[in-house]
C-alpha cells in the first residue's frame, strides 16, 4: 500500500502532467524534484558515451552530467570553438572529452566520425541523440532531404546504424531527445518530409520529433535486450536555440528550465539504464517518469496502424541513409 507522502507525490505529478504549462516549465523540475526527493544518477566510471549536438545547450548540459558521474566521453557538433567550450566543461567537471566536429547531415562526415570511435574506443556504452534545430525556413540537406527531417531522422539513424556492431553487446543504451512539441502532430510518413511550398517550420519540426519517438521504440523492438532504447523531452528549456527560433517562448523568463534541468531526466536514464539492475521502461520520457505518447485525440493510431508505424519509418530510413 503506497504512503501517503507517495500518493501526495503522485497526484502533484499528475495535476502538473495534465497542465502541460506547470509540466513543461521549471515549476514541474521543481516540484517533482523534490517532492519526489531525487537522488543522484547511478556511476559511470568506465563507460564510453558518445552525445552529438554537445556544442551548447542541453547538448553541452547532457556531456557534463554524465561527465560528473565518471564517464569517458565522444562529443560531436558543427561549432568547433563551442565544441571545444563543451571539452572544458567536461574537463572541469573532472571528466575527459574527445571531440569530433561533424555536421551529421553529411555522410562522409558520419563515416569520418564513426572511424574515430571505432578507432580509439574497444566498444561504445551509449548514444544520446541530441543534435537538432528548428529551422524558420525551407532547407536542404546536401542529399536533398528536407533539412529538419535529415537531422532529426536519418542522421540519428544513419549514427546508430553504423555504430551498432561497436555497442557493448551485454548492455547498452540510446537515448533520443525529442520534444514536448511531438505531442501537436500524429506520425504520417507521407506527411514527415515536407517541401518549400508548405513548409513551416515549427510544424516540421514537431513531425520530426515525433518521428524519433517512433524510431526510438522501434530500435527498442528490434534490439532489445541488448540495447535498451528511450526517446525523452527536456521541457520548455531557456537556450540560445529556442531564443532564436521561438522568440515568444523566451519571454517566460524565469520559468524556462535551465539546461541543466533539461538535461537531468537523460543523464539519469543513461544512468539507470548502465547501472546494472533493472532497467527503466522503455518508451517516452519526461521528468524521470515515463509518459504517454498522445495529449491530443487526433494524433493517435489505431492498433494496426501503430504496429506498422516502426517498420514503415525504418525502411524508409534505411532507403535514405
Amino acid at each position: 500500500m503506497q504512503s501517503t507522502g507517495r500518493l501526495l507525490t503522485n497526484a502533484a505529478d499528475a495535476v502538473l502532467e495534465a497542465s502541460i504549462f506547470g509540466s513543461f516549465t521549471r515549476i514541474g523540475f521543481d516540484v517533482r524534484s523534490r517532492s519526489g526527493k531525487w537522488r543522484e544518477p547511478p556511476r559511470l566510471d568506465g563507460k564510453t558515451i558518445l552525445v552529438t549536438g554537445a556544442s551548447s545547450g542541453i547538448g553541452r548540459a547532457i556531456a557534463v552530467g554524465l561527465a560528473k558521474l565518471g564517464a569517458e566521453l565522444w562529443i560531436t557538433g558543427r561549432n568547433e570553438q563551442r565544441l571545444a567550450e563543451t571539452a572544458r566543461s567536461v574537463k572541469s567537471a573532472g571528466g575527459r572529452a574527445r571531440l569530433v566536429v561533424a555536421d551529421l547531415v553529411v555522410a562522409s562526415q558520419v563515416k569520418d566520425l564513426v572511424e574515430r570511435v571505432v578507432a580509439d574506443a574497444s566498444a561504445l556504452d551509449g548514444i544520446v541523440h541530441n543534435a537538432g534545430a528548428l529551422f524558420g525556413d525551407y532547407r536542404e540537406a546536401p542529399d536533398g532531404t528536407e533539412l529538419t527531417v535529415a537531422t532529426h531522422v536519418i542522421a540519428p539513424f544513419r549514427v546508430t546504424e553504423l555504430l551498432l556492431p561497436h555497442l557493448r553487446p551485454a548492455r547498452s543504451v540510446l537515448v533520443t531527445v525529442s520534444s514536448g512539441g511531438m505531442y501537436t502532430e500524429r506520425f504520417d510518413l507521407a506527411r514527415l518530409e515536407m517541401d518549400a511550398s508548405e513548409y513551416r517550420g515549427a510544424v516540421a519540426y514537431a513531425r520530426a520529433k515525433r518521428a524519433q519517438v517512433v524510431l526510438a521504440s522501434e530500435w527498442q523492438r528490434r534490439l532489445s535486450p541488448a540495447v535498451s532504447s528511450y526517446s525523452a523531452h527536456p521541457g520548455w528549456v531557456n537556450t540560445e536555440g529556442l531564443q532564436g527560433a521561438l522568440a515568444g517562448m523566451s519571454r517566460l523568463g524565469p520559468l524556462l528550465r535551465s539546461p541543466d534541468q533539461g538535461a537531468d531526466t537523460i543523464v539519469w536514464l543513461v544512468g539507470e539504464a548502465l547501472a546494472g539492475g533493472d532497467v527503466p521502461q522503455p518508451g517516452f520520457w519526461h521528468d524521470r517518469r515515463r509518459r504517454g505518447e498522445y495529449y491530443r485525440p487526433g494524433t493517435r493510431p489505431g492498433r494496426l496502424e501503430a504496429l506498422s508505424e516502426g517498420d514503415s519509418l525504418w525502411e524508409w530510413c534505411a532507403s535514405r541513409a
